[in-house]
């Protein structure tokens, strides 16, 4: 073996030292769990100690409760990305004209991010409790107190906890993305003549495909963060309208039923790994990610 061939049987041994922490990690902490996880939706009782192939996963698709988690938690994407991500970029395009005071509202914009949720539920319950300041005042106008926990506005409430805590994230990053489009675009653009609309469309929108995939993809993991509060301001068993996924993977925890558990765990991940692939091929030109 000559040198040239030694030095680069040391270069690669070193590199797999140095990478086999990482790999070691991600196999006990990551690939075993799901393996397991994955064993366990096909089978039943303690310990999974009966085969029952794909039967787990025809009850748990058939129940009421699932059906129910799953269609709040596709409705709460559905409506609550794109509404994150139209009201981050009108705030971005904003604070790109950098008018007084833009480091102050860029602050502003990021302090949601640092206040605990406990501390976020407080307030709301403040405010939105049967005796809360809310329903005193519709009491003072001569209308009758609502529970809104307890109704249909529960969701819009998480809805809004939703956008104003994880805005100002969104915001920076798109902002960032913005700042890297050179200006030398746009001043082109209009000294042909383009017009607001025509150069959004025609370059910024083009150019910030990378930055908004991104964007989209942390607005998905943010909104299944969402649970936290839905749990704390609804407890267990919250509203219908509010009863998402994680619900029925805590209460089925709860319950020691883990085949349930495992099914509905593998079927979250799916459907995760499954939107963030058609994202990302969205994303693709000519066969080809841009990222």
């Amino acid at each position: 073996m000559n040198k040239h061939s030694r030095w680069k049987r040391r270069q690669a041994l070193t590199g797999y030292a140095l990478a086999a922490p990482v790999l070691l990690g991600t196999l006990i902490f990551f690939a075993l769990p799901f393996g397991l996880t994955f064993w366990y939706s096909l089978t039943f009782g303690p310990g999974g100690q009966t085969f029952v192939g794909l039967d787990n996963y025809a009850y748990v698709l058939s129940t009421r409760s699932f059906r129910l988690a799953a269609g709040n938690t596709l409705r709460f994407l559905g409506l609550g990305v794109p509404l994150i991500l139209v009201v981050s970029m009108l705030l971005a395009l904003a604070l790109q004209k950098k008018f007084a005071g833009t480091r102050l509202f860029r602050n502003v914009l990021l302090f949601p991010m640092v206040v605990p949720v406990a501390g976020i539920v407080m307030v709301v319950d403040v405010f939105l409790a049967e005796q809360g300041a809310l329903n005193a005042v519709l009491e003072a106008v001569g209308l009758s107190p609502v529970r809104w926990m307890e109704s249909p506005a529960a969701f819009w409430v998480l809805m809004a906890l939703y956008v104003w805590k994880n805005c100002g994230y969104n915001v920076i990053l798109l902002l960032a993305g913005l700042n890297m489009i050179p200006e030398e675009l746009y001043q082109c653009a209009r000294l042909e003549g383009a017009n607001e609309r025509q150069v959004f469309w025609r370059i910024t929108a083009p150019l910030m495909r990378p930055t908004v995939f991104f964007v989209v993809v942390i607005s998905v993991i943010n909104a299944f963060k969402s649970y936290r509060e839905a749990f704390l301001l609804g407890g267990e068993h919250p509203h219908t309208s509010v009863y998402f996924l994680q619900h029925y993977l805590n209460n089925n925890f709860n319950n020691m039923t883990y085949s349930r558990l495992s099914v509905a765990a593998i079927l979250l991940f799916t459907g995760m790994m499954v939107l963030v692939a058609v994202l990302y091929r969205m994303q693709s030109e000519d066969g080809e990610a841009v990222l």
